[in-house]
């Protein structure tokens, strides 16, 4: 997978596409990550890439001719998404759709935001990470590239863990527990140190709906549990149940 990041500090990506799952998958190959800096064309001696608002207004904004000279010398994969505040929620099956073509590229915005007409005739779409402003695209950059690439056949190490993490089936992920069994005088559930599979499975389904029920409803909707997910709630009453 090719994936392209237009961006007026480039610097700010460097450690983390370097590291742990984006690092590994760039080193195997799997991954191929561009990061390009619009300033490399703008035309004047400072280097320019911003400038005062028409209308007036506080900040800067960014100016269309380095960014459109930068994809255009680029031919980057598309789809071409400009990072903002303004665009459609990023969210798993995004992720999920991204992660089943062979690339896509990511503009990062700064200060007051891009050109519109960048928005309008340079990129395919917007997106937004969540209901909140950052101080520029970068971090929204690193959040999208991560989520979509970790979902890349051989990326992770078991293709299993993509599929039972939150937001895979809908719902958030159960509850994990480790090595010491009894810590602080606080016990991991018997039910996932009895050995029986079906039950542990029936236990993290359970625990999976509950903490959806519970922390984000919104992902099910009113009404939406069946007779088995029912019965499945009342066999497991509580999240740390044993029975």
């Amino acid at each position: 997978m090719r994936v392209d990041v237009f961006t007026i500090f480039p610097e700010y990506l460097e450690g983390p596409l370097r590291t742990s799952l984006l690092g590994r998958a760039r080193d195997r190959g799997v991954l191929d990550v561009r990061v390009h800096d619009p300033r490399d064309y703008a035309t004047d001696r400072h280097a320019s890439v911003d400038d005062a608002p028409f209308g007036g207004g506080a900040g800067m904004v960014l100016t269309p001719e380095p960014l459109f000279a930068a994809v255009e010398a680029t031919e980057p994969p598309r789809p071409l998404y400009l990072l903002s505040a303004a665009g459609r929620r990023f969210d798993q099956d995004l992720a999920r759709s991204l992660a089943a073509s062979d690339g896509f590229s990511l503009l990062c915005g700064r200060y007051e935001g891009v050109d519109q007409r960048v928005a309008d005739h340079l990129c395919d779409g917007e997106l937004a990470v969540g209901d909140y402003v950052l101080a520029g695209g970068e971090a929204a950059a690193l959040v999208v590239v991560e989520a979509v690439v970790r979902l890349v056949p051989g990326v992770m190490g078991n293709e299993c863990s993509a599929a039972e993490e939150s937001f895979g089936s809908g719902l958030l992920e159960y509850p994990q527990y480790t090595r010491p069994a009894s810590f602080r005088g606080w016990e991991v559930p018997a039910v996932l140190r009895s050995g029986d599979h079906a039950r542990i499975e029936r236990w993290r389904r359970a625990q999976s709906l509950r903490r959806t029920l519970e922390g984000r409803p919104d992902l099910r909707g009113p009404g939406s549990l069946t007779a088995d997910e029912r019965r499945l709630l009342d066999e497991f009453p509580d999240s740390g149940s044993d029975h």
